[in-house]
């Protein structure tokens, strides 16, 4: 006998069950199907991004980095330490915790919200009358609306599928038993710098390939050289505009023959191969064909600016559909289609949603770079301010990196802020504030910020796009 629901979400992640919980909040009774399964067969919600994505692969990095600063910056603050040693075992085991208490806080969430919990596999079946039939394992649902949002998958390299063992996507990645000797990244992007970083901090000797001219081409131009400079100052080899060929795996590791920039034909021999190229939206097994559910040509659910599909009371969020496949532009617009299926007026802005590559020097950006609004013809001013010239970036011992800013040259409304440096992940958040209520340079620059803080090289950003800054 076929349950009956409001609304029924299919994935767990963070647009799926932030969806079901504002679904909830609003009135409507809600399942929320979730295939992730943790090491003991339980349910595991979270998606990508709990499991094997940004709160894991953040696990690590700051395990590392612990590391990094005992090995390397403990002796300027006067601390010393006999033998340094890591063990690797120990460090997943905790991600693995980490993981854990995420996926168990979700499990809570969606219980208090009285969202009723499916662990499988969920698929379309066929349109009913009101709505649509959705099957998870035995059971059968039917909803007279249909959130999606089933994430997206790791790509992988034409003739060169993944083994998780010397071939690795993230979920490889982070499961690493021991340091590889030499590392070898496939993609400059965020999961491949940052689990590139990972490694490199505790002793792997890391290679990256690129095969774009440019490095971090989706970042402002200044920014990308600043990174570039002090990641290859940390001993991460960068080779951009290479040509990956053929590609070995055997039991002494992984070799990667590739043409560099010149041309000229290299080989890469390495004992773990990273391939972080990109992700691709996650429709398998959906059988989204049984009820006519609408795909692109990368396999994306086709939807409109609110996120509708070409089916009546079927919704898509995430990874599944167009726009950057970012956690938290999944949870915008799962609270959104929420509200617009109670009849709101949910909304998302695209132009302010915030990016992060948790690297050390930590790069985070919204809006606009230097070169779009070149590329526009938009008249623009732009200010920074270094690191170098905070005190607390001092007392921290990481000067590291800028704050740039960008206005409009007539109204001065801010276009764009860019930062590398410590905890750019946190500094962007007031950007992001600034943005979406339209403030100018001059508004930022007439807050007063606490002092000493990182947060004052925004506030002098700001300043220098008026050229005048007070502290450099």
């Amino acid at each position: 006998m076929s349950k009956n629901f409001d609304v029924i979400v299919i994935g767990g992640g963070p647009g799926g069950y932030i969806a079901a919980i504002r679904a909830a909040q609003l009135g409507f009774q809600v399942a929320c199907i979730d295939e992730w399964t943790n090491s003991k067969g339980g349910p595991a919600p979270g998606g990508t991004c709990t499991n094997v994505g940004c709160i894991p692969s953040k696990a690590l990095l700051q395990s590392s980095e612990h590391f990094e600063h005992a090995g390397h910056a403990f002796a300027d603050h006067g601390i010393g330490l006999k033998e340094l040693s890591i063990d690797v075992a120990k460090m997943v085991a905790r991600k693995d915790t980490v993981v854990k208490q995420n996926n168990d806080g979700i499990l809570y969430l969606l219980k208090k919200n009285k969202v009723s919990f499916f662990h499988g596999r969920g698929a379309f079946a066929k349109a009913v009358e009101g709505g649509h039939e959705v099957t998870v394992g035995d059971e059968s649902l039917i909803g007279k609306h249909v959130i999606v949002a089933t994430g997206s998958n790791a790509r992988a390299l034409a003739d060169t599928p993944f083994d998780e063992v010397n071939i690795l996507s993230n979920d490889g990645a982070l499961k690493l038993g021991a340091v590889p000797k030499k590392l070898g990244v496939i993609g400059s992007g965020v999961i491949g710098l940052e689990m590139g970083s990972v490694w490199r901090r505790l002793g792997a000797d890391v290679t990256v390939l690129e095969g774009l001219p440019t490095f971090l081409g989706a970042v402002d131009e200044q920014i990308a050289k600043e990174a570039h400079k002090a990641f290859t100052k940390q001993g991460l080899k960068i080779e951009l505009g290479v040509k990956v060929g053929a590609i070995k795996s055997g039991k002494k590791g992984v070799t990667v023959a590739y043409a560099n920039a010149k041309g000229e034909a290299q080989e890469l021999a390495v004992d773990k191969l990273i391939v972080s190229i990109g992700r691709v939206p996650n429709t398998i097994g959906l059988n989204a064909e049984s009820v006519g559910l609408k795909l692109d040509e990368r396999g994306a659910i086709v939807v409109d600016d609110e996120c509708k599909t070409n089916l009546a009371g079927v919704w898509a969020v995430g990874d599944v559909v167009r726009g950057p496949m970012l956690a938290h532009k999944a949870e915008e617009e799962g609270v959104a289609v929420a509200e617009r299926i109670a009849g709101q007026h949910g909304h998302v802005n695209f132009n302010t949603i915030p990016w992060v590559i948790y690297t050390s020097p930590e790069i985070a950006w919204v809006g606009q770079t230097e070169q779009q609004l070149k590329a526009s013809g938009r008249a623009y001013k732009a200010g920074t301010f270094p690191f170098m010239a905070n005190g607390r970036a001092r007392a921290l011992g990481d000067t590291t990196g800028m704050v740039k800013m960008l206005a409009d040259a007539t109204t001065d409304e801010i276009l764009g802020v860019h930062i590398v440096g410590p905890m750019a992940s946190e500094l962007i958040a007031e950007c992001v504030v600034a943005m979406e209520f339209r403030a100018s340079s001059e508004d930022l620059a007439r807050i007063c910020h606490a002092h000493p803080s990182l947060s004052e090289a925004t506030k002098e950003a700001a300043l220098a796009v008026d050229k005048r800054t007070l502290n450099f």
